[in-house]
């Protein structure tokens, strides 16, 4: 059997009206900032996909700003805002790690709290609202690409609102199974990455609205002065044309569930970490399971071997051995924090594959539980 591919959170296969969309370009080589007719026929594209992204997410061309990536995107929102205004960002310690890192250079921050499955405790979100003398500036995902929960995004923003303070969400991890609607969201800023819905990598989406201010990320004339070098005209037509032709019907929870009731009837010593797939407040491709005494790093090698590629979180992570912050920050069991695997499905598996999937789960599991026994006892 062919590879199958279970990692579509950290990257979409690119679709096929992308792949035709690079093909029908491919000798579209000026430089949009050039005012001939080489370099017009580059600005025409991304203007174009600049009102497609807009139509994506139920916004205004205007309010578009392209991007390097996800991280790109996040950056320039966080460092953007807090470089431009005094205010104190409270943040998701769950968030991606760009923001995480980009946190650590302000004084004035505060962690909000999370419980055990990753929800943002909105009690102690409005305290320190209630408390802040100066502006706040709150940072959360919309949903967590490495376990899964789905964060109450209508709730958050209207208290955040409610104090007078700005928000901004990381969509890059929910885009893929949860459309955007910035009319209802009505959040600040958001941010996307056109590789998690079928575009080339290299290309993000910043929406701010027109009245939140930021210094730029990237000193030039591109992209409002805010994220300046000259256009990646390739990703940005690719991201236009990934988001004119999503269809997020595709993306179900039937292929999950299927892979998580084999295994928790068929695999002793497992559970699911994140939101409860009952709850509704789960990314329905996302299925994240511990599997106790085994490392998840081991399991993912042994299932590639055997033709299941999956990941032990988020790829941003992937080549880091120290624990997940996601994991830490939901205070997960010490003894279980390296020992859980991501499977993140593209909804067109069929049950041939999942069957296989779900056998070549349990051989993996045993066989490393096997060899860790024996390690044990020569020892």
């Amino acid at each position: 059997m062919n590879n199958i591919y279970l990692d579509n959170a950290a990257s979409m296969p690119l679709s096929r009206s992308v792949k035709e969309c690079i093909a029908s370009i491919s000798d579209i080589f000026g430089n949009p900032s050039s005012l001939h007719n080489a370099g017009e026929q580059a600005r025409r594209i991304i203007e174009d996909a600049r009102k497609s992204a807009a139509r994506f997410i139920n916004a205004e061309p205007d309010n578009i700003i392209f991007t390097g990536s996800g991280s790109a995107s996040n950056t320039l929102a966080v460092k953007g805002f807090m470089d431009k205004h005094s205010c104190t960002l409270l943040y998701s310690p769950t968030a991606h790690k760009s923001i995480l890192k980009c946190a650590e250079a302000y004084s004035q921050k505060h962690t909000l709290k999370v419980d055990k499955d990753g929800f943002i405790n909105i009690h102690d979100l409005e305290d320190r609202l209630k408390t802040l003398r100066d502006k706040a500036f709150v940072v959360i995902e919309y949903a967590n690409s490495e376990i899964g929960t789905i964060q109450n995004v209508t709730e958050i923003v209207r208290s955040v609102h409610r104090y007078n303070g700005v928000i901004f969400i990381d969509c890059t991890g929910s885009v893929s199974t949860i459309p955007i609607d910035m009319k209802k969201i009505n959040a600040d800023m958001t941010a996307f990455s056109g590789h998690k819905i079928g575009g080339l990598k290299g290309c993000g989406v910043l929406y701010k609205k027109n009245d939140i201010s930021l210094s730029p990320l990237i000193y030039g004339t591109q992209e409002y002065g805010l994220f300046g070098g000259t256009e990646n005209v390739f990703g940005i037509a690719s991201l236009g044309t990934a988001a004119d032709n999503y269809d997020y019907s595709e993306i179900t929870s039937k292929s999950r569930d299927y892979v998580y009731n084999y295994a928790i009837n068929n695999i002793s010593d497992c559970y699911l970490v994140g939101a409860s797939l009952e709850s509704g407040n789960r990314l329905s491709h996302n299925l994240y399971i511990c599997f106790q005494r085994i490392e998840g790093e081991s399991l993912m090698m042994l299932l590639d071997m055997n033709g299941v590629q999956v990941s032990t979180g988020s790829a941003c992570n992937g080549r880091d051995i120290t624990a997940s912050s996601v994991l830490t920050a939901v205070k997960m069991n010490k003894n279980d924090i390296h020992s859980c695997i991501r499977m993140s499905f593209g909804g067109q598996e069929t049950k041939e594959e999942l069957d296989y999937v779900c056998r070549t789960l349990k051989y993996c599991v045993d066989s490393l539980r096997q060899f860790n026994n024996k390690k044990i006892k020569t020892l």
